[in-house]
């Protein structure tokens, strides 16, 4: 069978979805769990007693705890939506079977 000129396999298969807005959720979340790193960092700083790394802020012991808690509370939304974004970066599009019969990556 003669093949045409103009075949181009890449045409049978379905186009996947561009994963832009996934890479960009996930840099975000990067950011936010880096945010809050440096947050909870700051309130720890107030409650040992040095240096308030935000002024005013984390003056008190109860502005550093506020600060600390607020901080890992932002350090844990940041991780779990950068590991969702992952996860739905690295699953397959166009399979439909069993979950358990693919390979397991994770």
């Amino acid at each position: 069978m003669k093949i045409s000129d103009g075949f181009d396999a890449r045409r049978l298969r379905p186009k996947g979805q561009s994963n832009w807005r996934l890479r960009l959720g996930a840099c975000f979340a990067a950011l936010l769990a880096l945010f809050g790193v440096l947050l909870a960092l700051a309130g720890m700083i107030g409650l040992f007693g040095l240096s308030p790394a935000l002024g005013e802020l984390n003056a008190s012991p109860a502005g550093s705890a506020t600060l600390l808690l607020i901080g890992l509370l932002t350090l844990w939304f940041g991780v779990w939506l950068w590991r969702r974004c992952r996860r739905r970066m690295r699953e397959p599009l166009a399979l439909n079977i069993a979950s358990h019969l693919m390979k397991k990556h994770d």
